[in-house]
């Protein structure tokens, strides 16, 4: 009787763990079906016409499970050293590692090299690019953020749903915001190190921010003409500033990739919840922007 209750419990037990098992590998996803989980939040055909979004680099087996995930903003070859170590078999690039076309395959270049690792290593790239850009829940609504507004709404709309498009025009919520206090929430919502935002001023000091456009990464087409008490972007040429100013309006710029970057910590929460959290996805810890704050040594 003991044997048999024994006997039993063990076969309770199997069963669940079994089940287990079935379920977390039940949980894990196919490349395509990544790919499908990464349209439904941002369509390809939402990215800008120049663009080159989607599917970019497939492994041989595209069928394999995808148990681990890496965001970047930039793909460099640290990146894709790091995608190696931690196992990855999946790296989603915000820029598009392959975006002018490549004549050839070689050593000659670090993009090639790239292309040609994950390739071996049988890693997939994709990228989204202007596509979380212009949609809803993207970069630019989490660049809108920086400060509280009462509505953001698409600067140029998508011409299919005007829900969608490149940058955000929005209102600040209750009070105008001084513009100091304004650049202080800008740092404080994006990380940021306050050294590194450069800041140009309208020119008055009395003027309140009441309004305010985003454009994260090179925004001043998508800026150009917009009426706003202050623009927030990556980056802006000094007579593109200067034109800006001299229409009262001040304009913050965090440097490109860092006007995008802080989304990848959004959107690493997004997708574990529509991947079920059967997939781990991290945040590359090698992805950076390439320039630093020089600081001045004292001269004895």
């Amino acid at each position: 009787m003991l044997l048999k209750t024994c006997s039993t419990i063990l076969f309770h037990r199997n069963i669940l763990k079994f089940g287990q098992q079935s379920l977390k590998t039940r949980a894990m996803a196919t490349l395509p079906e990544v790919v499908a989980k990464l349209s439904e939040f941002a369509p390809e055909n939402l990215a800008e016409k120049w663009d080159n979004v989607g599917l970019l680099v497939e492994p041989r087996n595209n069928k394999s499970s995808i148990t681990n995930i890496l965001l970047t903003i930039d793909l460099t070859e640290a990146v894709v050293a790091e995608a190696r170590e931690t196992g990855a078999q999946m790296i989603i690039s915000y820029h598009p590692p392959i975006f002018a076309p490549l004549k050839r395959l070689t050593q000659a270049s670090w993009k090639e090299r790239i292309v040609i690792d994950c390739i071996r290593h049988d890693i997939a790239i994709y990228s989204p690019h202007t596509s979380w850009d212009n949609v809803t829940n993207g970069v630019n609504d989490w660049l809108a953020d920086s400060l509280p507004h009462a509505d953001a709404r698409p600067i140029l709309e998508n011409p299919i749903n005007a829900a969608y498009g490149a940058g955000r025009l929005c209102t600040v919520k209750g009070e105008p915001l001084s513009e100091r206090d304004a650049v202080q929430q800008i740092v404080k919502h994006t990380a940021m190190d306050c050294a590194m935002v450069s800041f140009a001023s309208s020119g008055d000091t009395n003027r309140k921010v009441q309004t305010y456009a985003v454009c994260a990464g090179s925004g001043a087409s998508v800026l150009k003409g917009v009426k706003a008490d202050m623009y927030i972007t990556g980056e802006m040429s000094h007579h593109e500033v200067l034109e800006a100013t001299s229409n009262g309006t001040c304009v913050v710029l965090l440097g490109h990739s860092n006007s995008e970057r802080g989304y990848l910590s959004v959107f690493k929460d997004i997708l574990s919840k529509r991947l079920n959290g059967g997939v781990t996805v991290h945040v590359s810890s090698s992805d950076r922007d390439p320039m630093k704050l020089a600081l001045r040594e004292n001269a004895n």
